[in-house]
């Protein structure tokens, strides 16, 4: 076993877009767990939109990366030392490790795999991508059959996992992408009943334009991950007592594009009048939903009634460069970095 450890931290807050300068690859001696520790060799390291977050020394839900600290992440690995009951070596856990190859985390922080799933989709499907999109469209979507939903970036691992969970609920399900075989996906690979590019569209009004053909009779769920362009083209679509869950914002992580695309005064009205419910939520206030979203999704993925991909990364040196990829749609599937 070797003696030192790799981490990734942040070198300096992004201005706009991060570039690989913003990170730094540091060595460290290996760390030795304390009582109710465990130390961890990560061999799945997960990357997240919500991470560009964390780079900004701003308020928010969470706090900000210190400069000089490890990048914040979920990873999933093999126990080499346990001084927490109820651990021993060899054992796979998941728990918040960091950009880095290993950790040192108190046994209350690690929660212990199924060894007859594949140890990285407790970072996508079965973990908090997943728990993501059922939480959101249950609790907020509040999803009926015969309605119709659009998801944006619909082939990533939350819009996926809300596809295709409408989809078995029996709505019509219309699917957001960027690219032509995104879309693809979208329909062949998780069943939407269509998908559009939002890239072959210029602005909002050809992009609402084509979204309103696929959507005859209106929206009624928008799945809300991306603004910009897309939530512009969206919001009038919306049907009376339409439902917008909102998960997030990639589109406007990097702080562009916001004044220029400013509709909140007409976007404001719409909620007004169409009564609608726009329902913020973290998934972070909704672990205590883990179990039963695992009881209720886990025997589908078994039995391949979810479908899933992974984006595979090798190497946590190559982590900044997935992760800048991913910001800007570079990923199919869940982003993932193999250590």
């Amino acid at each position: 076993m070797s003696d030192t450890m790799s981490r990734i931290t942040l070198a300096r807050r992004p201005e706009g877009a991060p570039v690989p300068e913003d990170f730094k690859l540091a060595k460290d001696p290996l760390p030795t767990p304390a009582e109710g520790e465990v130390l961890v060799e990560v061999t799945h390291l997960s990357l997240d939109p919500y991470m560009r977050g964390r780079m900004d020394d701003a308020k928010s839900y969470a706090p900000p990366v210190d400069l000089g600290a490890t990048m914040t992440g979920q990873g999933v690995g093999r126990v080499l030392q346990s001084n927490a009951d109820g651990f021993e070596a060899g054992d796979t856990v998941t728990g918040m490790t960091g950009w880095a190859s290993h950790a040192c985390l108190p046994g209350s922080d690690l929660r212990k795999l199924d060894p007859s799933l594949p140890p990285s989709t407790a970072l996508g499907v079965l973990g908090m991508p997943g728990l993501t999109g059922w939480v959101g469209l249950h609790s907020f979507g509040k999803p009926k059959a015969g309605e119709t939903l659009v998801v944006a970036a619909a082939t990533g691992p939350v819009g996926s996992m809300v596809g295709q969970l409408a989809k078995q609920r029996g709505l019509r399900t219309i699917a957001i992408a960027g690219g032509a075989e995104k879309c693809r996906l979208a329909t062949e690979t998780f069943g939407f009943d269509a998908a559009i590019d939002h890239r072959a569209h210029d602005d909002a009004t050809s992009l609402r334009a084509a979204i309103a053909e696929a959507a005859p009779d209106g929206v009624d769920i928008y799945w809300e991950n991306v603004g910009g362009k897309v939530l512009e083209a969206v919001m009038p679509l919306m049907n009376v007592h339409g439902r917008i869950p909102v998960c997030g914002m990639i589109g406007w992580y990097g702080g562009s594009n916001i004044a220029e695309t400013n509709q909140l005064p007409a976007m404001w009205r719409n909620i007004l009048v169409k009564r609608l419910e726009v329902s913020g939520f973290i998934i972070f206030d909704h672990w205590d939903q883990y179990p039963a979203f695992l009881k209720d999704v886990a025997p589908k993925v078994a039995a391949q009634e979810i479908v899933h991909l992974e984006d595979v990364a090798e190497g946590l040196e190559n982590a900044p460069d997935a992760f800048i990829a991913m910001l800007e749609g570079g990923n199919t599937g869940k982003q993932i970095v193999k250590l």
